[in-house]
């Protein structure tokens, strides 16, 4: 009789999150990326152009509407890269929820086959999206290169640290450069951890109750609008309706990263604490749930 190599044994609480045994299984997590990238296009004629495609169509919508039509100020920044700064990071923030949200619906066969850890099937679907939001965000480097070249009032949020004066300015453009990538590289892991902690919320609750996912689409449409995508939030006036919009989490995620790659926007590292706060307890909160629904999800599903 051979020797038992490993016990698989249920978790004793509910918050408990296993990162050994998630690292084990990091093969699977690069095979469920591969597979989401191959498939989620797989049979298309244009097949990763719509990664592209579907940004500058969303853009165009945007500048014909709300630009055109509505004449909704952009705080003087050209339409095209002012509505492309916040689309790329609502569609990550968005693709990383939608597709989160129905893991125990999709994966249903799989889980009731074999053993893995039930959060690498989400982890994946978070990473896999960063293809499309890189592919999203070279598109809109390409857009501000233009715009800025052609004379556009865009600049990095932050132009000027006080160094030394005997340091060089090479030195001190540097700085910035490598300062503005670290904050915007803080800003994706904010997106993609809001996206996961309301992502496995909704697919934890919609095991039992399935009319949930219909009111989650529903929803996640509207808090589009309730985010200050398309217009700047300088446009809305102080007082209750501002307070409201900036206690959505994703606010403040956004306006700073308009600012800091556009020079524009309402940047406050207040908000931003209370968004990576909230984002924290959101994902405890999720895994809890998450851990909680797994155990018995099959009997439900």
């Amino acid at each position: 009789m051979s020797d038992v190599t490993q016990v698989i044994t249920p978790h004793q609480k509910l918050w408990s999150v296993d990162f050994r045994e998630i690292w084990r299984y990091r093969d699977l997590i690069a095979l469920f990326v591969k597979r989401n990238i191959v498939v989620q296009y797989k049979q298309t004629i244009l097949g990763p152009l719509w990664y592209i495609i579907q940004p500058l169509l969303t853009v165009i919508m945007n500048m014909v509407v709300f630009g055109g039509i509505a004449k909704m100020s952009t705080d003087g920044l050209p339409q095209a890269v002012f509505y492309m700064a916040g689309n790329v990071c609502w569609f990550y923030f968005a693709d990383c929820l939608n597709q989160t949200s129905s893991t125990f619906r999709t994966n249903q066969a799989m889980f009731g086959k074999v053993y893995f850890p039930r959060l690498v099937v989400p982890i994946a679907t978070v990473i896999s999206n960063l293809l499309r939001f890189g592919i999203q965000i070279g598109l809109f480097v390409a857009l501000y290169l233009y715009f800025f070249f052609n004379g556009a009032d865009i600049h990095l949020g932050f132009l000027i640290v006080d160094l030394p004066v005997a340091v060089p300015v090479i030195v001190n453009i540097v700085f910035v450069f490598v300062f503005v990538l670290v904050f915007v590289f803080v800003l994706v892991l904010m997106l993609a951890g809001l996206g996961l902690g309301f992502g496995i919320l909704v697919s934890s609750m919609t095991t039992k109750y399935r009319d949930l996912s219909i009111l989650f689409t529903f929803i996640v449409q509207l808090w589009m609008y309730a985010t200050p995508i398309v217009y700047p939030i300088s446009t809305v006036p102080e007082g209750t309706l501002r307070t409201l919009i900036m206690i959505n989490p994703m606010s403040s995620v956004i306006e700073a990263f308009k600012y800091i790659t556009l020079g524009q926007g309402y940047f406050s590292w207040l908000y931003l604490a209370y968004s990576f706060t909230f984002m924290v307890v959101l994902l405890v909160l999720g895994i809890v749930i998450f851990n909680k629904v797994q155990r018995s999800f099959m009997d439900t599903v």
